[in-house]
């Protein structure tokens, strides 16, 4: 992919695209969340996202974040629209012992968030968003081979024109540099369903 094509919505502390690698450095105190259960509102994460009106894509990166040491420190992919209409998925550190592989959608100001826990050790997780109109689906792989679904979603504000990327925050009092690598954009890899038809 070319980099050229991307830009910040918010630039981090530090960071630099050099070839096919992105790195970023987090500030402290970055976040996106939306109201739900927490009642705050954070907004100010670095987004570096390309835009597009293809309606059938999936774009591919690999994240890498061997420095993440504190508590919510995270990384991964996201598509952000506006501070009340995004979805991430990443992994977010909690402790020596285990961290959250998940992600978050905001439609209209509220966030959910849907986790799995996973060992602590693992420090590198390929993602794979794709879309299909207004309908969104998350994929994360070990190895960028063999996928697993982590979540299908709408987007209520999504049917047109979106931005599409990268991110990396600490929403406590951490900085972690993250590397993104192996950015690619392709077809849809989601396939169409063929199941139970429509009404």
């Amino acid at each position: 992919m070319n980099l050229e094509q991307f830009q910040w919505t918010r630039e981090p502390r530090a960071y630099s695209c050099e070839g096919d690698t992105v790195r970023i450095t987090t500030a402290p105190g970055t976040d996106l969340w939306q109201r739900t259960y927490y009642h705050f509102r954070n907004d100010n994460a670095p987004v570096f996202q390309m835009e597009t009106e293809e309606k059938f894509f999936s774009f591919i990166v690999k994240t890498s974040f061997e420095e993440s040491h504190h508590r919510f420190d995270q990384c991964g992919v996201v598509m952000y629209l506006d501070s009340e209409n995004w979805l991430k998925g990443s992994i977010e550190y909690e402790n020596e012992e285990f961290q959250h592989l998940g992600s978050v959608v905001t439609n209209h100001g509220y966030s959910d968030w849907a986790t799995t826990e996973i060992p602590a050790s693992v420090k590198s997780m390929w993602y794979r968003l794709s879309r299909r109109e207004d309908d969104y689906c998350i994929e994360c792989s070990e190895d960028g081979r063999k996928w697993k679904q982590m979540r299908v979603c709408h987007m209520h504000e999504a049917a047109g024109k979106i931005r599409f990327g990268i991110y990396a925050c600490s929403p406590e009092v951490s900085s972690f540099t993250a590397v993104f690598t192996d950015l690619q954009l392709t077809e849809c890899a989601w396939k169409a369903h063929d199941g139970q038809q429509p009404d």
